[in-house]
């Protein structure tokens, strides 16, 4: 058995265990000898005494309390509180007694001659403990201990002539310089300060004698320059409310934690290491005089004698209950002492460093408890448990502890329980599935028509069930009421993991895929009904464990075939249309229908997939339609999402608004055809280049675009009522109320066609007749630049269009078109720049001019309804009559408007923001006539109230 890390650490790495437990020895006669009434006397023992005579001359040792003479007649008030049986057997027979002359006279055994034995102290040693703490008496009588530094006090009295031997006295003397360093040095009281020269001095003197022996035993120089040394060190104070007569050499953490560890082992009988003496409670009492020196208290007394039951119960091989029954009631002492000194750092320290190391060993066992328990020691379990979930709530209600600070929220013990079985149990599971493997790879050569392995540990799982049922589940009940019901879930989802890869390995059902299936179907139903007979109640009736254990029948196996199927078929597609879109031409001549080639062959595809599914030999297409018709749904989707990605959308194309400017009356010409050519001669340029550029294969290619979407919307929308008919009369209620078959495919087409739409008229508006719209519409003198260049350039686009765009999408192109012209006018009129400027005057040729290019789109009643003109043309025709509209007038009517939806600042109208759609109550486009009004008075107000440039810069 592997011991347990010490939760004290090493303080002393130099000094052994025996010499540690020397020192105890020493230091608890000391106390001892200091807290008694009588004074101490020394009888010399004789070398012939054997440990009767021994135990009978301790009764001339110090106080009362190593006086008193025990009897285990008297039931230890300390084992009962601890619930801690007393055992029969040999264990009780000590030094002085003789188990093989029942007739003889026990003699009567003092506490101090128990714990003498108990701590392995022979009477020699004991006897030159009390010689030497005689001489001290003699020369410091009344002394307290705690206020000596005994080490250096047992130095300066013993001499060589002490000892049987010189060796022993060199290794008597080196332990106590030893000593002297972990207590003033390695681990003082009170922290050493840099600047205290007496450290350096002290270590000196120790490796010196470490070296050679010191001569401490006279009054020399050296020995004065120790005692000086050590006393400076050990008199220090911390203002902690000691008095400052107390020397601190034992009482550094962790070093008194180990010396005290010494002492109370000494609890256990010395004869029978599983077994606390019946006389503890006298034992206990006698230690804890050791308290002022040790700096102990009863909490730290409380942490450490809990490390001493448990790491006995380890160190032992954890087979006497008692002691792990006896630290999980000392625990809950701990607990109140948590509880009332969270602000001590120190014990904090000592309480989590302990309790975690309890924690450790409690969870590596019960995460793992069907390897450590059975049927024959499963009382150990219901201990190991408790102990575990109580040393958990402690340290999790530790602010200070390194548990609670991992730990957001401290775990139940319901939580905890829980963590336990479904670890073990997986750890269980793997063992089983491991021998069964081994199993079947052994026998394989002796048989052929053995089981699958799979099979056979569906068996040997359901053995498994309803072992721990019926072993470990009735304790683990305590604190979990699900205990077998999450036990067989767990299982439940080991096996469906198996099962799973098992599944993912065939493409057809096999003769072993049935046997497994079976076998898996049988363990399915006994885990079931363990969770449901251990469920039965609890407050939801076990659906919580349920909900943990999906099924696993042969329909969920064929499904995830079919859907493997489905998967593989859908990511062949959307791989088809990935590669094929990317060399699609987009030519409506290629075909009369205008479409692209590759819509009719992946349409074909979506119709084979379809085929194909219904011709599957299951009886799941019901079930599994809906996957299907998604992922197709899905790949059309992506084929509609391509086909429109590189065309952009209507704000692709409309122009940044220019910078507002004012007119400069007087020159209203100057500057505007500067190195520039006629609009006239410009647009006869760009109507003999529109039909040779790109921009008109640029047009066909955006019509077959939107040919090629509404053809895939009219195909899939019959496609889908196509594939509903195909299903039973009796499963096609089951899609009432449901979304149609490719309804998003539908949708998505509808919102394609919408954007191609708009994207193919603002981009002829804007992009390909920019040079005869934006570039040259009343540039300079409206009378000389009016919109009939602008109209036949449109006449010619709206005629490709009529002859490319499928006749059922036709309005709503031209629609679109008429839409993007008329935004296009507005934006001449309210936002062309400096090189444009309008009279009142011009009013009449731009209402002419606006009322030809309705007349365009009306086309004598053979193009678009005239009630769509009309609606579409409400905002220019609600904005024309600002341009005949008197120049004050605007101002004043701006005026008010900014006034009233945007204030003044100290008097001055504030610059109203570009928002919104344009309207002739709206301050930015009362604002924008004004801009582009040739006017004295408009240009005076623009430039008094808003500083605006004559051109831009």
């Amino acid at each position: 058995m592997e011991p347990l890390p010490s939760p004290f650490g090493d303080p002393a790495p130099n000094l052994s265990d025996s010499e540690l437990r020397e020192t105890a020895y020493e230091i608890l006669v000391a106390a001892c000898r200091t807290t008694g009434s009588r004074p101490l006397t020394f009888i010399p023992q004789s070398p012939k005494s054997d440990r009767s005579n021994g135990a009978a001359s301790a009764a001339l040792s110090a106080s009362p309390s190593l006086h008193r003479s025990l009897t285990s007649t008297a039931a230890s008030r300390v084992k009962k509180a601890l619930g801690m049986k007393k055992r029969s057997g040999g264990g009780d027979v000590r030094e002085g007694e003789s188990s093989g002359q029942p007739d003889r006279v026990k003699k009567s055994v003092t506490v101090g001659e128990l714990v003498r034995v108990q701590m392995r102290i022979s009477e020699q040693i004991d006897s030159r403990i009390r010689r030497a703490l005689l001489r001290i008496a003699s020369g410091q009588l009344g002394r307290r201990v705690e206020t000596m530094v005994l080490p250096l006090e047992l130095l300066q009295q013993l001499k060589a002539t002490d000892f049987p031997d010189h060796e022993e006295y060199i290794s008597w003397q080196r332990r106590n310089l030893k000593l002297l360093e972990a207590g003033l040095i390695l681990h003082p009281h009170v922290p050493l300060s840099k600047s205290d020269k007496s450290v350096q001095q002290l270590k000196q003197l120790i490796r010196s004698g470490l070296e050679r022996p010191l001569d401490t035993g006279k009054i020399t120089g050296e020995s004065q320059n120790l005692r000086s040394v050590v006393m400076s060190l050990a008199t220090r104070s911390n203002n902690d409310g000691i008095g400052p007569d107390i020397c601190h050499w034992a009482d550094g953490f962790p070093l008194n934690l180990r010396i005290y560890q010494m002492l109370l082992e000494s609890c256990f009988d010395v004869n029978d290491e599983l077994s606390v003496v019946e006389e503890v409670d006298e034992v206990l009492e006698l230690i804890k005089k050791t308290w002022p020196v040790l700096g102990m208290n009863q909490m730290i007394h409380n942490v450490c004698f809990l490390w001493v039951l448990f790491n006995r119960y380890v160190a032992t091989g954890q087979v006497e209950n008692d002691l792990l029954v006896a630290a999980h009631n000392l625990i809950l002492e701990v607990e109140n002492d948590v509880k009332e000194t969270s602000d001590d750092p120190k014990y904090s320290k000592i309480s989590s460093s302990v309790l975690s190391l309890i924690l450790d060993w409690a969870e590596k066992r019960l995460l793992a408890y069907h390897d450590t328990f059975n049927i024959d020691n499963v009382e150990t379990l219901e201990t190991t448990v408790s102990l575990g979930i109580s040393v958990a709530k402690v340290l999790g209600e530790d602010a200070s502890s390194e548990y609670r600070r991992k730990k957001k929220n401290v775990d139940s013990g319901r939580d905890r329980v829980d963590t336990y079985i479904r670890s073990s149990l997986r750890m269980a599971f793997s063992q089983t599935k491991k021998m069964v493997e081994h199993s079947k790879r052994s026998k394989s050569r002796q048989s052929t028509n053995s089981l699958p392995a799979l099979a056979i540990l569906a068996e040997d799982i359901g053995h498994l069930a309803f072992n721990e049922k019926a072993i470990f589940s009735p304790i683990l009940k305590s604190w979990h009421p699900l205990a077998a019901g999450v036990a067989a879930a767990t299982l439940h989802s080991c096996y469906g993991t198996e099962l799973k890869k098992f599944v993912s390995g065939i493409t057809e059902l096999t003769p072993d895929a049935i046997r497994v299936l079976t076998a898996a179907d049988k363990l399915e139903k006994d885990l079931v009904q363990i969770a449901v007979q251990d469920a039965v109640d609890s407050d939801d009736g076990g659906k919580s464990v349920i909900r943990e254990m999906p099924p696993f029948e042969a329909e969920v196996v064929i499904g995830n075939l079919v859907k493997s199927w489905i998967k593989t078929r859908v990511d062949r597609l959307k791989e088809w249309i990935d590669r094929n879109l990317q060399q699609e031409a987009w030519n409506p001549k290629l075909n009369k229908l205008g479409i692209a080639p590759s819509s009719v062959d992946v349409l074909r595809m979506v119709d084979e997939t379809l085929e194909a599914f219904f011709l599957l030999p299951i009886l799941l297409h019901t079930v599994l339609l809906p996957e299907l018709t998604s992922g197709l749904d899905k790949c059309m989707q992506h084929y509609v999402s391509k086909a429109k990605s590189s065309c952009g959308s209507r704000n692709t194309f409309l122009p940044a608004l220019p910078a507002l400017t004012r007119c400069t009356v007087g020159s209203r010409l100057h500057g505007v055809f500067k190195k520039k050519e006629k609009p006239m001669a410009a647009s006869n340029r760009r109507k003999s280049q529109l039909g040779t550029s790109n921009d008109s294969a640029e047009i066909l290619q955006f019509c077959c675009r939107i040919n090629t979407l509404h053809y895939i919307r009219t195909e899939i929308e019959s496609a889908g009522r196509k594939t509903l008919n195909r299903l039973p009369e009796s499963d096609i209620a089951a899609f009432d109320g449901k979304p149609k078959i490719f309804e998003q495919s539908i949708g998505y087409c509808s919102k394609g066609i919408q954007q191609l739409s708009e994207a193919t008229a603002y981009k002829i508006v804007f992009h390909d007749l920019s040079n005869v719209l934006w570039d040259g519409l009343y540039v300079g003198e409206v009378s000389s630049s009016r919109v009939e260049s602008f109209l036949q350039e449109l006449e010619r686009c709206l005629e490709i269009i009529s002859s490319s765009v499928h006749d059922r999408v036709r309005t709503r192109v031209i629609s679109d078109i008429m839409r993007a012209s008329f935004d296009g006018f507005l934006l001449v009129l309210l936002a062309g720049g400096p090189s444009r400027c309008f009279t009142v005057q011009d009013s009449d040729a731009v209402d002419e001019d606006f009322k030809f290019l309705c007349d365009l789109f009306w086309s004598n009643g053979d193009g678009l309804p005239l009630d769509l003109i009309e609606k579409v043309s409400t905002t220019v025709k609600s904005i024309l009559p600002l341009l005949r509209t008197d120049t004050e007038s605007l101002i004043e009517r701006f005026k008010a408007v900014c006034l009233e939806n945007h204030g003044s600042d100290r008097g001055k109208l504030p610059l109203p923001p570009t928002s919104g759609p344009w309207s002739p109550t709206e301050a930015n486009t009362l604002l924008r006539v004004l801009c582009y009004r040739y006017d004295e008075s408009a240009t005076k107000f623009l430039k008094r109230t808003y500083n605006l440039p004559r051109k831009l810069t």
